[in-house]
């Protein structure tokens, strides 16, 4: 019993540092590939290696290895709230990970109906992505979202969802859509096209002008600091004072409260792009003709 005491405390350490150490592993990157620099610095992801490929070389980003150490932190997570579960949820942990479970089930079958029931894995992992994604924002690190490369990933992804559902009647019940009404036919190709294109510029839209205005705002407050106190003896003089509490006001919103909002969002337009696409009443009508031909 001892022994299997501390297999299982050593197992929470290991699936706690799973959590911790892919942000340790991420500030320490950022602090030794940093330069020191004065003034407001606004770029994007930095460019760590290229890996050379026959047709186009591979760059190697900060949103990419981010992406990766949000997935590792995500998976200890997963793994430190199913470990040592049981049948009767006796640990928060436990209460924790079935609240989790049981309203995504919940998100998935109002949204989309019980057809769908089987996408809430998908929505929760688009969730967990994207908000522990747009909140490596509070630590400093480079938010994956606001690369619209890897907005764009995800939203080509749910494009194939989308047209595969379309497609589940068959390809000429899917072409036969974009002529529904005939005069519209253009608009609705060019609207096909633009649901991707939406989705990603919209997620990445909205995170990084909430990181460009909180670093816009962060110089502003240093200069008016300057301006308030700059006549103090000393240090006192250089001391921002207005940046002390007024910048983690506002990563409250910028960087919570908004990258959790645009998260939820990108998962709401996944779901309901995804169920509305799917046809219905054709595809049960068919199968249940299959099923009386049997």
């Amino acid at each position: 019993m001892e022994k299997n005491n501390k297999r299982f405390k050593l197992l929470d350490a290991l699936y706690i540092s799973m959590m911790i150490l892919p942000v340790v592993c991420g500030i320490v990157l950022k602090v030794l590939t940093t330069p020191v620099s004065e003034g407001i610095s606004i770029s994007g992801a930095k460019i760590f290696f290229t890996i050379s490929l026959p047709v186009q070389d591979l760059p190697i980003t900060e949103s990419q290895v981010h992406s990766w150490l949000v997935m590792i932190a995500i998976t200890g997570l997963c793994l430190f709230l199913t470990h040592g579960i049981k049948e009767k949820a006796d640990t928060k942990r436990q209460h924790i990970a079935e609240w989790i479970v049981e309203n995504t089930q919940k998100l998935v079958n109002g949204n989309m109906g019980e057809y769908f029931s089987g996408f809430a894995p998908f929505i929760a992992a688009i969730l967990g992505l994207s908000a522990f994604s747009s909140l490596l924002a509070l630590f400093g690190l480079y938010a994956p979202t606001s690369d619209v490369n890897v907005t764009a990933g995800w939203a080509i992804l749910v494009f194939f969802l989308i047209t595969y559902y379309k497609m589940k009647c068959g390809p000429l019940i899917y072409a036969k859509s974009f002529a529904d009404p005939p005069l519209l036919a253009p608009l609705n190709i060019i609207s096909e096209f633009a649901t991707p294109l939406s989705m990603a510029f919209r997620h990445y839209g909205n995170v990084l002008s909430g990181s460009v205005i909180s670093v816009l705002l962060a110089a502003g407050l240093q200069g008016l600091s300057a301006i308030i106190f700059g006549n103090l003896p000393g240090f006192l003089g250089e001391f921002p004072f207005m940046q002390i509490g007024i910048p983690a006001v506002l990563s409250i919103y910028f960087d919570v409260f908004s990258g959790i909002l645009q998260a939820y969002i990108f998962a709401m337009l996944t779901m309901l792009y995804v169920a509305g696409a799917f046809p219905a009443e054709e595809f049960f009508r068919r199968r249940a003709t299959i099923n009386k031909s049997k």
